[in-house]
């Protein structure tokens, strides 16, 4: 049985600056966005520029922070927030919703792309594989953070670890390392290797809704279970929930791509 590092969460201080790993790994899921996405566009030329992709990126930032953090205070605490609205600004604390930041990135692509007279779902398809390394860098901050542990486990697991912030010391599933390899590193895998040669538009963007999905809704089995808006703790977890209709959106657009050409 492990017990938790319990790292710092201040990575660097410079007198009363603090940067936390926090945003660093956000920094990080954003810098490996547009390695990504160059290799892309070097590979695969034709579609963007470098500079539209630097322009697509700031309105992405945009999405996901706005749209992270807003999701975290409707799907997940709204009863939280409403009797301390102040603490809906400090996002360096942790505390973004996944959902919430991909409904405020496919809002952000939907400008970017009226901007620039792109269809909707190319832009989609082109960047669903830049996403899921990104996913795994956010899950490594909650990992530093000690933030949403996993269920009780039996000890004799060989990876049970400890978290003390959880108020107890009975072993646990290190879930968020579960959401790291699946939806991270093997969905990046999976899209990678499928957006290697031309597909039909929508294709990626279905396998990407799918893909996290079915790995979200896994993962989640392993976590603790959401508290609830009204304090009971959901039986299907908010993220299953919110899981379902991404993987019914994604078979929907999967099966319309599959009947084009690609």
């Amino acid at each position: 049985m492990l017990l938790h590092p319990q790292f710092d969460p201040v990575a660097l201080s410079l007198g009363p600056l603090s940067i936390r790993w926090y945003g660093l790994m956000y920094l990080l899921a954003f810098v490996q966005f547009i390695l990504l996405g160059r290799y892309r566009i070097k590979t695969q030329p034709g579609f963007l520029t470098v500079d539209q992709l630097d322009d697509l990126l700031f309105y992405g930032m945009l999405g996901v922070i706005l749209g992270g953090r807003l999701g975290q205070v409707f799907f997940y605490e709204p009863v939280y927030f409403l009797a301390h609205p102040l603490e809906i600004f400090a996002i360096w604390q942790g505390g973004m919703s996944f959902h919430g930041g991909f409904l405020g990135v496919l809002l952000a692509i939907l400008l970017w792309a009226r901007k620039h007279q792109f269809a909707w779902l190319d832009v989609a398809d082109f960047i669903a594989p830049l996403i899921p390394l990104g996913l795994a860098t956010g899950r490594i901050g909650n990992f530093i953070n000690g933030e949403l542990w996993g269920r009780v486990t039996d000890p004799s697991l060989p990876w049970a670890m400890v978290f003390p912030q959880a108020g107890d010391l009975l072993p646990r599933h290190p879930s968020q390392l579960y959401h790291v390899g699946l939806e991270g590193i093997l969905l990046f895998v999976i899209l990678w290797l499928y957006t290697r040669k031309p597909r039909q538009r929508g294709a990626a963007s279905g396998v990407f809704l799918i893909g996290y999905g079915v790995f979200r809704f896994v993962t989640e089995l392993f976590r603790e279970p959401d508290t609830g808006i009204f304090g009971h703790s959901y039986s299907i977890s908010m993220g299953q929930w919110l899981s379902l209709p991404m993987i019914l959106l994604g078979i929907v657009l999967l099966t319309l791509a599959c009947r084009k050409r690609p």
